[in-house]
């Protein structure tokens, strides 16, 4: 069920400057952004950036210590949210980066925000071409542990997640 909500041009410019790792000056690199959150526009008709919650590259080991567990903590406890996370990882064989595409539900979210995100949900992965790992959360519980994203990109085989040992 398709809720007519669009996304707005600077959503798909984020995700493509994510998407795209080009070879860059180390400025630049610091400012790409490591996770994003998207939200609903105030009149619920657009999914838009939402406005001081991401991470840049340029903040870990600055002003982040943990990306994940500070992404995390950019998760509203009590609403929807859609996310970018960039997760670097180890597998046995080599090292990876890949984009993962969060939905954000938490259990006590409003119901009708539940609804206007789930049925919103598609708009915004037909913008996102090429993500291969997406992931519905409906609460901390689901999240906090790093492990669970390491399962979602590969499972046993990844031995680190943000050079942390799993």
């Amino acid at each position: 069920m398709a809720s007519g909500v669009t996304v707005s041009d600077e959503v798909i410019k984020v995700f493509n400057d994510m998407k795209v790792r080009k070879s860059s000056s180390s400025e630049d690199v610091k400012k790409r952004k490591k996770a994003v959150l998207f939200c609903l526009s105030d009149d619920k008709k657009t999914i838009i950036v939402e406005q001081g919650k991401q991470i840049l590259v340029g903040d870990i080991g600055e002003t982040v210590d943990d990306p994940y567990a500070s992404f995390v903590k950019l998760l509203p406890l009590n609403d929807c949210r859609y996310g970018l996370y960039d997760a670097t990882y180890e597998t046995k064989e080599s090292k990876k980066e890949d984009l993962v595409f969060v939905f954000w539900a938490p259990e006590n979210a409003p119901l009708k925000s539940k609804m206007i995100y789930a049925s919103s949900k598609d708009a915004i992965k037909k913008k996102f071409t090429g993500i291969k790992h997406e992931w519905q959360v409906n609460g901390l519980d689901d999240i906090q542990d790093r492990s669970t994203l390491a399962d979602k990109l590969g499972g046993s085989v990844v031995v680190s997640l943000e050079g942390r040992p799993l």
